[in-house]
């Protein structure tokens, strides 16, 4: 479908669903030091510092628990501090295209940065575990605005010539983020002062809101006309993450199988509800006869999920390698390592044909470096061991940025409608949290089911990802075949 989209005309690529971006722009193509110009490094900062926020304070936090349940308590709620922020964060990235057609980009952005560092302040202040968490449910819902925001507003920010650079650098922060977070995060909690670090989130939030204020369009390049709020899909779907939760902490058995399974039947109900509502979560083509949205979705999905493992690789580092608590950090951030190196080679792909390879490519990739970790994990494992885990997580992460910045085009082109579009490429960043929270809950599930034995545990959770992530390899064919 890729190669041949060139060969329509505008109007049927807007009826099939095809995606419009996959023709070549007019003239050279754009590099890095355009997109890094004086014209546009402003709102591409914007756009990779909202992202850039959200990620890191993912593990910025959980860097910061420990001394935080050490000064003020509350250890029995130490899980809800990560759900309370996820859900919330969820919640928000649904309600992007809205808010995007209502505001207009620089309003948005400004509104998620300040209701983000409102959260901030809340967690500085905290004075017990509860409190906290309510801080963290505040910021989640202004991380999940700007995390979406990010691909949404590249459409009306940036030219077309700089789409695929600017998706590239955008994603490419959900592993600057896993590199950066831990680290900073430590170090404030080395220093004894966790609140300080929320003040610094504080800081950076209302430093992008004054920068988007005055770079990013107003509500001209935004669309026009919010829909009304989808909130019986909200409501679905908020409720099929909570259950996919809920199986990784109920007891191993029965009662795992039923909240797995009340998940997946709240997620087929979400369908058949956005499949015959006229206000969706997803762009409404992805729900016609022949369209490729619902693939591209379901790809994005998978090779987020395929990043699940950095959360327990550190432990199984440690437990299984031996490693101390830095070097096993550093291990678990090879998927993203491999993420970010490879987005560099591939938003240089300009090709169509290129473009569809790489989309194919990227599930593969990412499949056999998921089972060779697999493979190679063993008890007392040897420096020579470890140093293969982290090349074939590495490799595993390369395939993860090799097909996702021709996703996020794909998508953002998907319709000639400026709304339908920044609708489309919103829905990446609401597709990309809901897979980060299922595939957390059931990584943890597999997890359980390994008991007492840390090997077994691994190899539980590094196969059934692979499982999962194996899907990706049959729709990111459908999404890139030619028609």
């Amino acid at each position: 479908m890729i190669e041949s989209v060139a060969k329509q005309s505008p109007e049927v690529r807007t009826e099939q669903g095809s995606y419009e971006s996959e023709r070549l722009p007019p003239g050279p193509p754009a590099g890095w030091r355009e997109l890094f110009s004086l014209q546009f490094a402003a709102p591409a900062s914007i756009l990779a510092g909202g992202v850039a926020l959200y990620a890191m304070n993912l593990y910025f936090t959980a860097a910061l628990m420990p001394s935080i349940v050490a000064d003020i308590g509350g250890a029995r709620y130490y899980a809800w501090v990560a759900t309370g922020f996820l859900m919330a964060a969820v919640i928000a990235s649904m309600l992007v295209s809205r808010l995007l057609e209502r505001l207009g980009a620089a309003r948005a952005y400004v509104l998620g940065f300040l209701v983000f560092g409102a959260g901030a302040v809340l967690n500085a202040a905290s004075p017990s575990m509860e409190a906290l968490i309510v801080g963290r449910v505040v910021q989640g819902l202004g991380g999940g605005l700007v995390a979406g925001l990010g691909f949404a507003v590249i459409r009306s920010a940036l030219p077309e010539r700089l789409w695929t650079r600017a998706a590239g650098l955008v994603s490419a922060m959900w592993g600057v983020g896993t590199l950066v977070g831990p680290s900073l995060g430590g170090l404030f909690a080395q220093l004894g002062a966790w609140r300080w670090a929320y003040v610094l989130l504080l800081v950076a939030a209302l430093g992008l809101a004054a920068l988007a204020r005055r770079v990013l369009p107003g509500r001209s390049g935004a669309g026009s006309g919010a829909g009304p709020v989808p909130l019986p899909s909200l409501v679905l779907l908020s409720l099929a993450a909570a259950a996919f939760s809920v199986s990784s902490t109920v007891p191993r058995g029965w009662a795992t199988g039923v909240s797995i399974a009340v998940g997946v039947l709240l997620l087929a109900g979400f369908v058949g509800v956005e499949r015959g509502r006229a206000a969706t979560v997803l762009p409404r083509q992805t729900y016609r006869a022949g369209n490729r949205l619902k693939w591209l979705y379901l790809t994005v999905a998978v090779l987020c999920g395929g990043v699940i493992p950095e959360n327990f690789i550190p432990l199984f580092g440690q437990e299984l390698g031996g490693l101390g608590p830095l070097v096993a950090g550093f291990l678990g951030a090879a998927v993203s390592a491999g993420w970010t190196s490879a987005q560099l080679f591939s938003v240089g792909i300009v090709s169509a044909r290129g473009r569809a390879r790489a989309i194919r490519t990227g599930p593969v990739v990412l499949t056999a470096g998921l089972l060779a970790y697999g493979l190679l994990q063993t008890a007392d494992a040897s420096g020579a061991r470890v140093v293969l885990w982290a090349g074939v997580l590495f490799v595993a992460g390369t395939g993860i940025g090799l097909a996702f910045p021709h996703l996020s085009v794909a998508a953002m082109s998907s319709s000639a409608d400026p709304a339908e579009g920044g609708k489309a490429a919103a829905a990446l960043s609401t597709t990309q949290l809901i897979a980060f929270a299922v595939m957390s809950a059931v990584s943890g599930t597999m997890i359980s089911l390994g008991g007492d034995s840390m090997l077994a545990s691994a190899r539980y959770m590094t196969f059934g990802i692979a499982a999962i992530t194996l899907f990706g390899v049959v729709s990111a064919a459908l999404t890139a075949r030619r028609r």
